[in-house]
């Protein structure tokens, strides 16, 4: 298996930064384009477990769009052959000391790039 063929790993940083422009500007419709609709997608949340397309579309269409901006801090994006990566970043949403963590595991399907799988959680900053 190869990691990181560079048109794949292209194709995949394209997809995840069409994700982010997304979700910082709540476009439901984009996001729930990109997570692949499935009762086997799973999402968990700082604050939520979501299991199945229906409740992670039913969570973004309920979320209010105010203080979705972050800075991204760092990003790792890894290809495995052609068809599966991983997504992982850390970011801080303005005015918070606190440190947020995603990771996003992307299949290709017939219809493209689609997040199976995602965890986002919040940790304190580490002190220094």
């Amino acid at each position: 298996m190869q990691i990181d063929i560079p048109e794949v790993k292209a194709e995949v940083e394209a997809v995840f930064a069409r994700y982010e422009t997304a979700l910082v500007n709540n476009d439901v419709p984009v996001l729930d384009e990109l997570f692949w609709e499935s009762p086997q997608t799973v999402r968990f949340g700082a604050g939520e477990n979501l299991f199945g397309a229906a409740e992670i579309a039913a969570f973004r269409a309920g979320r209010s769009p105010k203080g979705l901006a972050r800075e991204i801090l760092r990003t790792s994006i890894t290809t495995y052959g052609r068809d599966f990566a991983t997504a992982s970043i850390t970011f801080r949403r303005e005015g918070s000391a606190r440190i947020g963590r995603q990771q996003q595991s992307w299949v290709r399907f017939p219809e493209g790039w689609r997040v199976v799988a995602a965890h986002v959680s919040l940790m304190d900053a580490p002190a220094g």
